[in-house]
């Protein structure tokens, strides 16, 4: 092929991208009005695709994890294979991960009681007869599925989102009830733990955006759809306040509680309590901050973990979403120093040189991967941590491509999850 042709063939490619992928501008979404990210920033975003090439390249990344939620779903908390401790079928069931048993199963013990901890290490069967997987799966293909109709405007995209969040909130027959009473059960122990709390709080933020997404004009999101799902969230987040298990949650000291902390601002703002969301994060300022991360950045209670990398990004990923929700009601949480100069900036600072390569991680950690302080640096970057604006070009991508530039809130990149 000549240089000439295949100018051609770009060119046409070009096109044909924005033809499809970019549509006409009478056409777009308005600004979304999102918990996390920024609505607006995703509108300028948009408007830019077509003439930014790595816009394009994320777009593509973007769009192939899409389209592999197509011919998926949709899931629901009825079809699994035993109800939660009670019966009721409609309710969330998910098995504590790193709980093991110690004999082999027989008739009389089917689970092979009693269980032990075994921190850091997957029990596999955890992944097998609950919801566990079957939530994960909503909340990612919603979020995938949102932003690839909101940037392309196919509406293939937007119907399938709108399917998975009315199967597995809404319709009568297959929705999950409203709260978390029998998460991380542990076989022979417990129905249920506070510590399942997390189970959401670390992902559903993200579909709450994604509901916001669909809201700012998607086909098949209809306005019924929408009543419903605030409902849906206003219950979840009286669950949340007034449950035993939520106030437990509430008090717990390391990631957990930020979690919480995270999952309920979003829930908040996104039910129109401001007061509730700006006066959550605001107390997550000495509440959090101080006492969770040192003076030189370390995060104590997370670095004694047996996946102490996973674990400091974990906690990073809810304080930089929680930051994010911080813009939205007018806190500043990246600017916040504790006492001993405690912060965020100093918290993310201290990942780098393992984040770019320059240094190992020298705290334990069972299966280390780079990339998952990628999302962490960016947000840090992006809020004027000069140190981490300087470690972008060294970041690891994560599997599947760097979706910064698209969807700009911190997720946990790496596998591991409880």
């Amino acid at each position: 092929m000549t240089g000439r042709s295949r100018a051609a063939v770009l060119l046409a490619a070009v096109v044909t991208f924005g033809a499809v992928l970019v549509p006409a501008a009478h056409a777009a979404p308005k600004a979304p009005r999102t918990v996390v990210l920024d609505g607006a920033r995703l509108q300028r975003t948009r408007a830019r695709l077509w003439r930014d090439p790595q816009l394009r390249r994320a777009l593509e990344d973007l769009t192939t994890r899409a389209d592999t939620w197509l011919d998926q779903g949709p899931w629901t908390v009825v079809d699994k294979p035993k109800p939660a401790p009670g019966g009721d079928v409609h309710e969330y069931l998910s098995q504590a991960p790193y709980w093991w048993p110690t004999t082999t199963p027989t008739a009389d013990n089917p689970w092979g009681c009693p269980y032990v901890q075994r921190d850091g290490q997957r029990n596999p069967e955890v992944d097998s007869g609950t919801d566990r997987q079957d939530a994960e799966k909503v909340f990612d293909s919603t979020y995938d599925l949102a932003l690839a109709w909101y940037y392309t405007g196919r509406r293939t995209y937007a119907e399938k989102a709108g399917q998975i969040l009315r199967t597995w909130f809404l319709d009568p027959a297959t929705r999950m009830n409203p709260d978390l009473d029998h998460a991380q059960f542990i076989p022979c122990m417990y129905d249920g733990r506070a510590i399942g709390v997390i189970d959401f709080s670390q992902s559903y933020t993200s579909v709450l955006d994604a509901q916001a997404i669909l809201a700012a004009g998607a086909p098949g999101w209809s306005a019924r759809d929408r009543t419903a799902m605030g409902a849906w969230n206003a219950a979840f987040l009286n669950w949340l306040k007034s449950s035993a298990f939520g106030k437990e949650e509430r008090a717990a000291a390391n990631n957990h509680g930020t979690f919480y902390d995270m999952q309920l601002a979003a829930l908040a703002l996104a039910a129109g309590d401001t007061a509730l969301a700006r006066r959550t994060v605001l107390d997550a300022r000495a509440g959090r901050i101080d006492p969770q991360i040192a003076a030189d950045g370390g995060q104590p209670q997370e670095l004694a973990r047996t996946r102490s990398w996973h674990y400091s990004t974990f906690d990073l990923v809810a304080y930089t979403r929680l930051a994010a929700i911080g813009r939205h009601v007018g806190v500043d949480l990246w600017s916040y120093r504790g006492p001993d100069g405690q912060s965020l900036v100093k918290a993310v600072d201290y990942l780098l040189p393992a984040a770019t390569g320059a240094a190992a991680w020298s705290h334990p950690e069972l299966e280390f991967h780079r990339y998952a302080a990628t999302d962490v640096v960016h947000a840090a970057a992006d809020a004027g941590d000069r140190a981490a604006a300087r470690a972008v070009a060294a970041l690891a991508a994560p599997p599947g491509g760097d979706l910064w530039a698209l969807r700009p809130a911190a997720e946990q990149l790496d596998s591991i999850a409880g």
